[in-house]
């Protein structure tokens, strides 16, 4: 099971790989973000859009809150200044509500209805947290190759290179 301090630490990992995929992304023009480079969400837009339509709903699923409704097929932040602001206001939700976790919450139950399955489901709360993280590493990991495939070295990725953890990685 993972406790308060994970959530924590991913949430920290989060931001950090966040901002500097954004950095990196915002070198290039937005024709060449939106270019079709063959990724299940197309483009370095669309899967960057895809992390905040994903995390906006499982926002809303951990705060007991109706998930959001977007338009299937549609990009929840067409411009690029769009996505970048709601990328750091997401961020910093994500860091609030990491900070309010408790480990008994982590160990409760944890109910709500997929439309992706279309069932409901039930499992502890730290399983769908730890998804939640993964979800984003996961998308992540395809933009590192879309930026690299577009002439741009993503660098150091590693959770041991963040830069809290050269502070006090005991802090957590």
């Amino acid at each position: 099971m993972i406790n308060r301090a994970y959530v924590q630490l991913m949430s920290s990992y989060n931001r950090w790989m966040n901002e500097r995929l954004l950095a990196m992304a915002n070198t290039l023009d937005d024709d060449v973000r939106h270019a079709d480079q063959g990724a299940f969400f197309k483009s370095v837009h669309g899967t960057l859009d895809h992390l905040i339509r994903g995390d906006r709903n499982w926002l809303a699923r951990f705060s007991q809150q109706p998930a959001p409704i977007f338009p299937a097929g549609h990009l929840v932040c067409a411009s690029w200044s769009e996505l970048v602001a709601m990328r750091r206001h997401i961020d910093a939700e994500i860091d609030q509500w990491a900070e309010r976790v408790s480990d008994d919450w982590l160990q409760q139950p944890f109910k709500w209805h997929s439309p992706m399955y279309q069932r409901d489901l039930n499992m502890p709360a730290w399983i769908v947290v730890t998804h939640f993280f993964n979800h984003q590493t996961h998308h992540r990991g395809q933009l590192t190759t879309l930026l690299s495939q577009l002439g741009i070295d993503p660098g150091v990725t590693d959770l041991p290179m963040l830069p809290a953890l050269e502070i006090d990685p005991f802090t957590f």
